[in-house]
């Protein structure tokens, strides 16, 4: 596909890394020369200086030819007349990054009167990625599927946890009977796909999936369960923290939010009266003990310097807090953080680019399964994908067992109707159901992509080590 990306700050950096990696055309523009020298260095995209505004720049940028154009500049009203331009010029589809939350009432106007197909708000996304977290304080990460009836879960095993050193298959009754699986396991730098013989370690990183009631009742069987979340201490006071703000306010937490600009708190204590609003330095130590921040149930980092973001959460961990987030943007730290205990890191720019890659995998399977929802875990080595069944999907109605599936590839759960189905040798697809797939390799655009190539399906030959039954 052709792609126009406008704006190369960290989200359009970050969108032309993943799209480029998927093969696609990629044209940067940016008025920034350094900036454009930058991703022609490092990435295989060409770069146009100019205003995005400009329909002479959009031409050159070839929008007049292109299936998508994402504006992602720091401006709501650039990339909106960016997308406008765009859309007379003949780009059939148009994206615009719109962060203001005086918007946030009007977006289905501005989509109808502006003619923008998509608006994505990261900090808004984020905002509701961090709620989910605070509504189930075990889960580092978790993901959800078909309108919530299904979540992916990922969480460190502890030395102590009974999952330690015993075969997947020997766990008990009272776990095997529960509606979930175990999808992935993150293991140093490698990402794996277990089976009944995967003999889980101390550190891991396991990721669940299965429907919302069994994965609470097993954090329960593991001993990690967590009273739900009553108060939420954020440091930070920018359109996240707002938009959280607002979020837990609908959800009755109580919120201690600090920020030191005076004036941003008056705004904030505004437009946000149930919010305790503190003027003051969040990283300042004596500050938040004398906060009280020990006695938070979560907490929270949001300012918009990463390195102050994950110190003051490692403070936090040191307090005791049962759950602590931090915002953080580089894949650097990340990793780091991570090393030494804090696993809820929250990227923003991520998290766009998850959402955009959705739509453009959707756009290039127009005619076969709908993609539904694209996630990328363990740090982007794999990706859980939600599809619809279509009619013309191969193998409808072939037992899973007599399946060969890619290497690397998991039918993790299959929902039909109201059934939740874990699936089993002989369960199989049927037009219509709501499937998870978990994949190692990146580039599934539909679910005809899980299955080896046709020279290879020869069924009677097939053995049941194919990948879709646990």
């Amino acid at each position: 596909m052709k792609i126009v990306i406008v704006g190369n700050g960290k989200v359009g950096y970050t969108l032309a890394q993943q799209l480029v990696r998927e093969e696609h055309d990629i044209v940067v523009v940016d008025t920034d020369e350094s900036a454009l020298r930058r991703a022609s260095d490092a990435l295989d995209v060409m770069g146009v200086r100019g205003n995005g505004v400009s329909a002479s720049t959009l031409r050159d940028a070839g929008a007049d030819e292109a299936d998508l154009l994402i504006s992602a500049t720091d401006s709501d009203e650039v990339n909106m007349i960016c997308c406008l331009t765009a859309k007379n010029l003949g780009t059939k589809y148009t994206i615009a990054r719109i962060r203001n939350p005086e918007y946030a009432n009007g977006v289905n106007d501005l989509r109808r009167i502006l003619g923008i197909d998509m608006i994505i708000n990261p900090e808004n996304a984020t905002a509701v990625e961090i709620s989910r977290l605070l509504r189930f304080p075990s889960a580092a990460n978790i993901e959800t599927f078909c309108r919530g009836r299904v979540e992916l879960m990922g969480f460190r095993l502890l030395a102590e946890d009974f999952l330690v050193g015993k075969p997947l298959r020997n766990l008990s009754s009272q776990v095997k009977k529960l509606s979930l699986l175990f999808c992935a396991v993150e293991r140093d730098s490698d990402v794996i796909i277990p089976n009944g013989a995967f003999v889980p370690q101390a550190g891991d990183k396991l990721y669940l999936i299965g429907r919302p009631t069994s994965l609470d009742q097993f954090f329960h069987t593991l001993g990690r369960y967590t009273p739900s979340v009553k108060n939420v201490f954020i440091v930070g006071g920018g359109k996240i923290s707002l938009y959280l703000a607002a979020i837990l306010d609908k959800m009755k937490i109580k919120v201690k939010l600090v920020e030191r600009n005076l004036e941003r708190c008056r705004f904030i204590s505004e437009e946000l009266p149930h919010t305790t609003v503190l003027c003051g330095d969040g990283t300042d130590q004596e500050f938040l003990e004398s906060e009280r921040l020990p006695e938070s149930d979560a907490f929270v980092a949001l300012t918009d310097r990463d390195e102050d973001n994950l110190i003051i959460s490692l403070y936090a961990m040191q307090q005791g807090l049962p759950k602590v987030i931090a915002k953080c943007n580089r894949q650097n730290y990340t990793s780091i953080a991570r090393a030494i205990g804090l696993d809820s890191v929250i990227s923003p720019k991520l998290i766009t680019a998850q959402h955009i890659l959705q739509v453009v995998r959707g756009m290039q399977n127009s005619q076969g399964s709908v993609m539904n929802a694209l996630y990328r875990i363990a740090d982007g080595a794999a990706e859980a994908m939600e599809f619809t069944v279509s009619p013309s999907t191969n193998y409808l109605g072939v037992s899973l067992r007599d399946l060969r599936l890619k290497p690397g590839i998991l039918i993790s759960v299959i929902v039909r109707g109201n059934q939740i189905i874990i699936p089993e040798g002989s369960t199989s697809l049927q037009a219509n159901d709501n499937v998870i797939i978990i994949s190692r390799n990146s580039g599934v655009l539909d679910l005809n992509d899980i299955y080896q190539s046709a020279d290879a399906y020869n069924r009677s030959d097939l053995t049941e080590e194919a990948g879709g039954a646990q």
